[in-house]
């Protein structure tokens, strides 16, 4: 009678703790994503000379990090990344992630495969906005360009200029501004609802905080870490 006694409760143990254990067992591809745009950030702020200067960080109001762009083509060509974009919020903190694709296409003459990482800093919030709705492309529904280098570019340099995203890519170790005007960048809406385990989650919902309770801990690391380089 002990034995079985004490074979129920082990029962009852082990369903007690599985809920907490393997909360976040069922979204690892997105968390593993997170923590890989954790890491391009971090890389991203190394390098002095070859990185946004600090005060188009400060200023921006969304930044959209996609790790592993694949650039593939023989006369034309496309490009496919998935990562994440975060948004400021008023009182001037980031907000929590949401899921995003990117995707594009060219035609010239070009050949081989190539993976860059990617950085986009969004200084409107009205491209915030429009990317919130589900989706936009770079250059159309917002001037976009080649992001500028140099951490010791001038306060009035930075701030005349005139697009509304710029982009940095990362390839073979160095960051270096690039223009991704005609790629579409589209809110993953299934990969947002797998991270915080709940259904119908909408980007503004995410950007403004509402409606999650729990969030897996690399994107409060995420959200860390932006925020120590952008303030």
């Amino acid at each position: 009678m002990m034995r079985v006694l004490k074979v129920v409760l082990i029962f009852l143990c082990l369903a007690l703790l599985l809920p907490a254990s393997g909360v976040w067992a069922g979204n690892g591809k997105e968390i593993a994503k997170v923590e890989v745009c954790a890491d391009v950030v971090r890389q991203f702020v190394k390098i002095p000379d070859n990185a946004a200067p600090p005060i188009l960080l400060r200023n921006a109001q969304a930044i959209a990090i996609v790790p592993g762009i694949i650039k593939a083509g023989f006369i034309a060509g496309g490009r496919y990344g998935w990562g994440v974009v975060m948004a400021r919020q008023d009182d001037g903190s980031w907000s929590k992630p949401v899921f995003v694709t990117l995707a594009g296409g060219s035609f010239g003459f070009q050949a081989g495969v190539q993976s860059i990482d990617a950085i986009m800093v969004f200084k409107s919030r009205q491209s915030v906005e429009r990317l919130s709705r589900g989706k936009f492309t770079l250059g159309a529904d917002a001037a976009a360009a080649a992001g500028p280098v140099g951490r010791s570019m001038s306060a009035g340099t930075d701030i005349t200029l005139g697009a509304e995203v710029y982009t940095y890519s990362r390839s073979r170790g160095l960051f270096a501004g690039v223009s991704l005007a005609g790629s579409g960048l589209q809110i993953d809406y299934e990969a947002t609802d797998k991270f915080y385990g709940l259904s119908g989650l909408t980007a503004g919902e995410v950007f403004a905080g509402s409606r999650i309770s729990d969030v897996p801990p690399v994107a409060d690391h995420l959200i860390q870490i932006l925020t120590q380089h952008t303030q």
